[in-house]
């Protein structure tokens, strides 16, 4: 039986949000319970990030926003990889999101959204969770 790749997570921070303490947690976070994390960088957009994700192969993009432009950069950020092909991505947010935000964002594709406080234990399981499913559904060799 072949060996089962590591989850696959890009991290980004979009536009000028320039808050690296949360993002560097959960980076910490999921590489210690064995996930492969890509960190984009500072004051990325969405084409960037988007590119990243189809480039590098992720299975998971994980935005952190600080900022007021979570409403506007993580859609953006949606529909680009969907019109890329690459729809395939579990999209995951976290950071200052207001609740009142939370359903314009699951309605753009974001499957979570993780607000301040999340403890990185729930990060973590709620992505292996996902990747146990997605491995579920995959056919037998």
């Amino acid at each position: 039986m072949a060996a089962q790749r590591p989850l696959r997570v890009l991290l980004a921070k979009l536009g000028m949000d320039t808050h690296t303490v949360g993002i560097t947690v959960v980076a910490h976070a999921l590489r210690e319970a064995g996930m492969e994390v890509i960190f984009t960088g500072l004051k990325q957009t969405p084409e960037a990030v988007a590119s990243a994700a189809i480039q590098e192969d992720v299975d998971v993009v994980g935005i952190s926003t600080l900022s007021a432009g979570h409403t506007r950069s993580l859609p953006r950020l949606a529909r680009l990889l969907r019109e890329q092909g690459a729809q395939d991505k579990l999209l995951v947010a976290g950071g200052v999101i207001p609740e009142e935000d939370v359903p314009l964002l699951e309605e753009a594709g974001y499957a979570r959204i993780f607000t301040m406080g999340t403890d990185t234990r729930e990060i973590v399981a709620y992505l292996v969770q996902w990747h146990r499913s997605q491995r579920d559904r995959e056919p037998a060799a």
